[in-house]
């Protein structure tokens, strides 16, 4: 599900769920306990990245709408306490997006201090309301911060995903590599960051993310209803329409 690899201080969790990654339940709660003990040990940083043409697919939708309300409402707190974890983690975490990272996916990337993307046809993108669904409070917060307004306003109402360029000018990554290369880059940015004073580096890795944090506290009555969105039988019809037209499954 994620594999570990330890390199000179610095720990590479490689997302192997399934053929995209996509997450859920499981997902997050092995992810969840893959950063606490990387907290606690003897690591300097992290590096994040993916198995094949997959970063993440992002949320796993079929077992969204399989598992209606009575699964949503377990695992919708699961996937914030996923991000909230990536985004609060007092190490540096550098991404490395090996291919497709979409919605959730691309989120998850956003956590990271650094996201470098290999040159490719993966794409990068957050189509959530071409899904059907509306954003909870805290992913977008998340690219918020990472994303222009106006960029971002874009990418969220066409619900397009874009190509390793374009997502350098819009800010969804900072840097591209050679996918041959992509794996040792991110090593060298990890033991760049990691030659901060940890202390230091936790105190303004924490000032970068609290805000995020406070603007998504201000949004919790909104957020519920987001969540109470999720669970309409209309978005599963919406989601199970956007899958036939994407994907052909019902």
């Amino acid at each position: 599900m994620i594999i570990r690899d330890d390199r000179d201080g610095i720990r590479i969790l490689r997302l192997a769920h399934g053929k995209v990654s996509a997450m859920d339940i499981e997902l997050g709660e092995a992810f969840i306990a893959e950063l606490g003990a990387a907290a606690d040990a003897a690591v300097r940083a992290v590096v994040l990245t993916g198995t094949g043409s997959s970063f993440s697919a992002g949320v796993d939708l079929f077992r969204v709408i399989k598992g209606g309300p009575d699964y949503g409402r377990r695992f919708l707190p699961v996937l914030d306490a996923m991000l909230r974890d990536a985004l609060m983690f007092p190490k540096p975490m550098v991404a490395a997006v090996n291919g497709h990272a979409i919605a959730g996916g691309c989120i998850l990337a956003a956590c990271c201090d650094r996201r470098i993307m290999s040159h490719g046809t993966g794409r990068i993108g957050i189509p959530e309301l071409a899904v059907g669904v509306p954003f909870p409070a805290l992913p977008l917060q998340i690219m918020a911060a990472r994303v222009a307004d106006g960029p971002l306003r874009d990418l969220v109402y066409t619900g397009r995903t874009v190509q390793v360029d374009d997502a350098l000018t819009l800010g969804l990554v900072d840097e591209t590599c050679a996918a041959d290369a992509l794996l040792d880059r991110a090593l060298e940015v990890a033991r760049a960051l990691a030659s901060i004073p940890a202390g230091a580096f936790a105190l303004t890795k924490e000032a970068f993310s609290a805000p995020i944090l406070d603007r998504t506290r201000q949004l919790d009555d909104l957020n519920a209803r987001v969540v109470e969105a999720w669970m309409q039988q209309h978005t599963y019809d919406t989601i199970r329409a956007y899958l036939e037209r994407t994907v052909g499954r019902k």
